[in-house]
């Protein structure tokens, strides 16, 4: 399990890279979250090999899912009062496809985990996936004096 100590020096480390606008803060954050992912997870080196591939590939889908929503959703969903019946029932039925979509991403990216892991270290990465979250916006918050 992730220490304390180790905890605090993700969470500071994270920090200051946000600090300092050197390079993507997107890559940063990456990098960040294997490591808390690693040590969270306890991959040996081998399933780490089959592992990474795996979490990546599905990253990159979900990334591109996120993308879609951006390009094709949030204009329209802002302008929602104004749309006409039908373009409504349009956008909404694509956010469904596009829900729909990510719900399929993440159920085959858990049962091809599974193939590779044992179900005890899937569930610590969805564990770990939701406190890394969990801490980035606490921190976050911190920084804009939200509590």
């Amino acid at each position: 399990m992730m220490t304390k100590r180790t905890l605090i020096s993700c969470t500071l480390l994270l920090f200051s890279f946000l600090m300092h606008a050197q390079g993507p803060v997107r890559d940063r954050i990456k990098t960040l979250k294997v490591a808390f992912i690693t040590e969270r997870v306890g991959l040996t080196s081998e399933e780490a090999q089959q592992f990474w591939p795996i979490y990546n590939e599905h990253e990159d889908n979900l990334e591109e899912i996120r993308r879609k929503e951006r390009a094709e959703l949030e204009v329209n969903i802002a302008r929602a009062q104004d749309l006409s019946n039908t373009d409504s029932e349009r956008l909404l039925d694509r956010l469904l496809e596009l829900q729909f979509e990510k719900q399929k991403v993440d159920q085959d990216f858990l049962s091809r985990l599974r193939t590779v892991i044992p179900a005890k270290k899937v569930l610590l990465l969805v564990k770990a996936e939701e406190d890394f979250k969990r801490q980035m916006i606490q921190e976050f918050r911190k920084r804009r004096g939200g509590g």
